[in-house]
């Protein structure tokens, strides 16, 4: 995944975890859902991984070279 792909998937990803926290998590009828909360906790460190993950474009330029 090239660095404009691994951007934009991670911030979709955090962007959505961050919605469904607050709508699922906080926002829902029966009151505090946890589980939605870890849950949307668990996908915005994901997301962070993923747009922070810059040692997958230095493998990628080595298997460029070859």
């Amino acid at each position: 995944m090239n660095a404009i792909g691994r951007i934009i998937t991670g911030l979709i990803i955090i962007i959505l975890s961050i919605l469904f926290i607050i709508f699922f998590g906080f926002l829902s009828w029966g009151g505090i859902d946890y589980t939605n909360i870890v849950l949307g906790i668990f996908f915005l460190v994901v997301g962070f991984l993923i747009l922070f993950n810059k040692k997958e474009d230095d493998i990628e330029k080595i298997k460029k070279r070859k």
